[in-house]
């Protein structure tokens, strides 16, 4: 009987072992399969910390190198000129100059103006944006001179002495208006008695009509300071861009330059400075922008 006990004990010892054995593989086996199951999960979520981690950090210098460059091509075209635009008119480079400053400047204060050039002998008239509506030739003071002498608008026509006869240069306010013979006019320089009106053909010997006809600017100067245009141009052009409202008229000087007159600017150069003037962030700098 002891040794059927023992047997049976050491049986059941020996079963015992097998099921610690087999319940420690069976542990095993399942906490390996929940380290398998538990790996991607925790996988995903360390790579989702690292994206989280990467954006909350600071961008690198290389990175933050490219934020200057789009402010600075920023500050490149808000200070890209405004120029006037001449179509396919001919235009000394004076005329383009100042056409091209008011423009830029804004100085006409969003009215029509109008660029007289004496040189060529030349009429200029645009729209408040700076579009051309025409051009056409002109007549101008029979003396060459940018100053009109003082209280000529007073004075009698037969006193003027052809020497004094000249258009003042300058940057005049301009309006319509009507001379002393009841004829509408584009008044100048009111003071001056200067204004831009239909061509006046009262003296055949003056050959004015012809003058406006040749191709040279050599025989305009024949007025006693008036802007004589054709007829046409200004019921078609002057008038109408003039209807309602002032405008401005520049008189191109001859004896001076228009930057002393008008103290005008090349729109070119006045960009390279202004763009020039403009702070740069750093390298790496914020990019923040207040709007």
């Amino acid at each position: 009987m002891i040794g059927l006990r023992r047997l049976a004990a050491m049986h059941h010892q020996r079963s015992g072992s097998v099921c610690s054995v087999a319940l420690i593989i069976g542990k095993g086996l399942c906490f390996g399969l929940l380290v398998v199951s538990f790996t991607p999960n925790q996988a995903a979520a360390a790579d989702e910390a690292t994206k989280l981690s990467s954006l909350s950090q600071p961008l690198s210098a290389h990175e933050g190198a490219a934020a200057p460059s789009v402010m600075e091509m920023q500050s490149v075209v808000a200070h890209r000129p405004k120029r006037a635009d001449f179509e396919r008119e001919s235009a000394s480079h004076e005329a383009r100059h100042v056409a091209d400053w008011v423009v830029d400047s804004g100085d006409n204060r969003k009215m029509p103006f109008v660029i007289v050039d004496k040189t060529d002998a030349k009429v200029f008239v645009f729209a408040a944006d700076g579009r051309i509506r025409s051009a056409a030739p002109a007549l101008l003071g029979l003396a060459r001179g940018d100053d009109a002498p003082p209280g000529i608008g007073d004075r009698e026509l037969a006193s003027i002495r052809p020497e004094e006869r000249t258009t003042p240069a300058g940057r005049f306010v301009a309006s319509l208006g009507y001379n002393l013979r009841g004829k509408e006019i584009l008044w100048v320089d009111y003071d001056g008695a200067v204004s831009i009106h239909p061509v006046i053909t009262t003296n055949p010997k003056e050959r004015r009509l012809q003058r406006l006809a040749t191709p040279t600017p050599l025989d305009n100067r024949i007025s006693y300071g008036c802007i004589n245009v054709p007829a046409e141009f200004f019921e078609k052009v002057v008038r109408p861009a003039f209807t309602g409202t002032n405008g401005i008229v520049y008189v191109l000087p001859e004896t001076k330059s228009a930057r002393e007159v008008f103290s005008s600017y090349d729109v070119e150069e006045h960009a390279r400075l202004q763009t020039a003037s403009q702070p740069v962030p750093a390298q790496g700098a914020s990019a923040t922008v207040r709007h």
